[in-house]
């Protein structure tokens, strides 16, 4: 078994995309042409975004979409950076909303929380020791 991807369902991939590209300064990697699927270009498990009518296709139960919530859901996109007071700031302006402003845990990380236009959750923070 081997960890693979990570898929986020979010009502505009390409606005998705665009987002990760610019807030965090991934590269874009594969869209579909009918741009419903998307996939970023991370260095290690591959993020990708899925159109809520492609998530749909999949299930007739349906999903609680990240974009729906008040309140970001329970899960989160941890990317690791030597500099997260930097990488917290470009997110904001690129459009993220702060969860919670960089800060160093009593284990030495620093860590940030941000969530994306998408309704998205991501984790900030310094590699652990």
């Amino acid at each position: 078994m081997k960890y693979g991807y990570t898929i986020v369902y979010v009502p505009d991939v390409a606005v998705s995309l665009a987002f990760f590209e610019k807030a965090f300064g991934f590269e874009r990697r594969f869209m579909t042409e009918e741009g419903d699927y998307g996939e970023l270009e991370t260095g290690g498990t591959t993020i990708s975004f899925a159109s809520h009518k492609l998530a749909e296709s999949n299930s007739k139960q349906g999903f609680v979409y990240c974009s729906q919530t008040e309140q970001p859901l329970g899960v989160e996109l941890a990317f690791i950076t030597d500099d997260v007071e930097k990488a917290h700031a470009t997110a904001l302006e690129a459009g993220a909303i702060e969860i919670a402003a960089p800060k160093r845990k009593p284990w030495g990380q620093s860590v940030s929380y941000l969530r994306c236009p998408d309704g998205s959750l991501v984790e900030l923070c310094t590699a652990l020791s």
